[in-house]
């Protein structure tokens, strides 16, 4: 094991801690049936995972970040940090030598449907001594950023040292998680759950059911209370095409007018979903590490455009449009 810095030691206002996996996606007409061959259409690799996705969306739209990762000593490991250098994203690298870099299978059919097997790999051995080795640059920062693919113990230390700096605290709780207990929340000051995610919170959490189905659908005074029942300050439901629900408490309003609103969603003409997430997410932290810090409703509007605009081109990082495209496409302010 061994820590590489492939950065020029500054400090940086944002930290993205988090995932990186490697896909290979293969397009076909039908799924294969079990013990068939198909030949498929088209092949493509590039970058992904939760964390690095949303480090290059915050990148993209020149947030000053750092991106914390672990990879295998591998040919994927090397892949990711000569895609890093060629993005011109600052990164920290836990090099693991006896465990392989992350990497997905991942089948799309002619409807646009997909199958997806993912090896988490390097993501769920990373090192809380290696977050530890970095503590000055959450001393230096604004903004932390966390996800669920990697090991919960690290996640939590980082959260933990986010806490101790000051840090604006957000996690991005995705893949749902078994370990996530209240605990784990209370060191969050943002959380922004999908409506599958939201459902599993209220779940795992409150041992409330709610259809994932059934919330973009549900009152704003319905969600608003739920949402203040986790006990995290501000709650973000991203709903898709239908927007986005954001929850304040009282005393943390973070430059809003409102306890709790909705933002719609910009009109788009959308032909791949996949890390519309991850871009919003990116986005949105971009926005926090500014200083003077926007208004939080405007930083969500924001990130809705950049997530929108991510949809209308296929894969995940690669498909992250820069500031200047969003602002071309959008040229009103938020």
């Amino acid at each position: 094991m061994s820590y590489s810095r492939d950065q020029n030691g500054r400090a940086h206002l944002a930290i993205v801690l988090g995932s990186y996996v490697q896909d290979h996606v293969w397009s076909t007409d039908r799924f294969p049936q079990p013990g068939e061959t198909r030949r498929a259409l088209a092949f493509s690799t590039g970058p992904g995972g939760k964390g690095f996705n949303q480090a290059v969306a915050c990148f993209r739209q020149r947030g000053d970040v750092l991106y914390l990762g672990a990879i295998g000593n591998d040919g994927l490991g090397r892949t990711a940090r000569e895609y890093a250098a060629r993005e011109g994203l600052d990164c920290a690298w836990q090099v693991l030598d006896d465990v392989a870099t992350a990497s997905a299978g991942i089948i799309v059919n002619a409807e646009g449907s997909n199958q997806i097997m993912v090896n988490l790999a390097a993501n769920e051995r990373m090192s809380t001594a290696f977050i530890a080795e970095h503590e000055s640059a959450f001393a230096a920062a604004r903004v932390l950023l966390v996800q669920l693919e990697n090991n919960l113990d690290a996640v939590q230390v980082a959260l933990a040292l986010g806490n101790r700096h000051g840090l604006l605290c957000v996690l991005n709780p995705a893949p749902m998680h078994a370990g996530l207990d209240s605990g784990l929340l209370a060191l969050c000051n943002v959380i922004t759950p999908n409506e599958t995610e939201f459902s599993m919170l209220l779940a795992n959490i409150l041992g409330e059911r709610m259809a994932a189905d059934d919330i973009a659908d549900s009152t704003d005074e319905i969600l608003h209370a739920l949402c203040r029942r986790l006990g995290v300050p501000t709650v973000v439901i991203t709903l898709g095409a239908r927007g986005c629900f954001v929850s304040h408490d009282s005393a943390t309003r973070r430059g809003d007018g409102r306890d709790f609103y909705r933002v719609e969603a910009e009109r788009v003409t959308s032909v791949d979903t996949t890390g519309a997430g991850d871009a919003f997410n990116g986005a949105l932290v971009a926005c926090l590490a500014q200083s003077p810090e926007p208004a939080f409703q405007q930083a969500v509007r924001h990130a809705n455009r950049v997530a929108g605009l991510s949809t209308e081109r296929v894969g995940a990082a690669l498909a992250v449009p820069s500031l200047a495209e969003v602002k071309a496409r959008f040229p009103e302010p938020c």
